[in-house]
């Protein structure tokens, strides 16, 4: 493959060990498998819409990488609405699930992406998204038949960039942080990687940039999934030993 631009994490890294073998995994789903950030951010533009309210990028860059209480709190917060979280939750999933019916956007790369990691390695899904409509994209890419392990966000109290979601999806593995790499596209999902002790890979979503930040904490970085590769994972192992 073409040498891809690389950013060690310095401050970030698995400090002190060497020769730690890549044993897992973990995928985010959305902006990293599927393009669903435009879904999402249509939904809550069509939401805002209804009320009268307008939905900024800035309102969707907070809202990213959240579990569904928090990304339902932050539309209440920034639209300064007094609906119910359960009814902004409902009417965002109603939303979205009919987009994904109507079209399935995954991304270039992804679903060989998964499907080359789960040759290889034990591989796993941690994603914010709610249940319902995590298990729908699973069942329209037929990924629910390759990956081990799925952990959705309404299992989780807090959401990224806190670490819960990685911690418990390696304690589902049985597999020490160390030993596992994710794969992220927004900066609270980064943050949640190094706070769990794993290694990331930064694969941004379309249309988003990631800040300097945010990449000089990434192990690594793919401009897309298509990039992705055995050596990529290689890489990483080299750069800790």
């Amino acid at each position: 493959m073409n040498q891809l631009p690389c950013y060690p994490a310095i401050s970030y890294s698995n400090g002190g060990e060497t020769n730690m073998a890549i044993e897992a995994v973990i995928f985010d789903m959305d902006g990293v498998l599927v393009d669903s950030e435009v879904y999402w951010k249509q939904s809550r533009i069509e939401f805002a819409q209804t009320l009268g309210k307008v939905w900024t990028d800035e309102d969707q860059r907070l809202a990213m990488g959240r579990n569904t209480v928090e990304w339902a709190q932050v539309m209440q917060e920034r639209l300064a609405i007094d609906m119910s979280i359960e009814d902004i939750i409902a009417d965002m999933k109603r939303r979205v699930i009919a987009h994904y019916e109507e079209r399935l956007p995954t991304l270039p790369g992804a679903l060989e992406a998964v499907q080359l990691a789960s040759k290889h390695y034990r591989i796993a899904l941690a994603s914010g998204s709610p249940t319902e409509i995590i298990q729908r994209v699973m069942q329209l890419t037929e990924l629910d038949k390759v990956f081990e392990i799925m952990v959705y966000g309404d299992d989780i109290p807090n959401g990224k960039p806190a670490p819960d979601i990685y911690i418990e999806t390696l304690s589902r593995l049985n597999v020490k942080a160390e030993n596992a790499v994710g794969i992220e596209d927004s900066a609270n999902g980064i943050r949640a990687l190094k706070a769990a002790g794993m290694y990331a890979i930064a694969a941004p979503s379309p249309g988003f940039t990631l800040p300097d930040d945010i990449l000089q904490m990434a192990d690594y970085f793919l401009d897309s999934l298509e990039r992705f590769s055995l050596n990529v994972i290689q890489e990483i192992e080299q750069q800790s030993n």
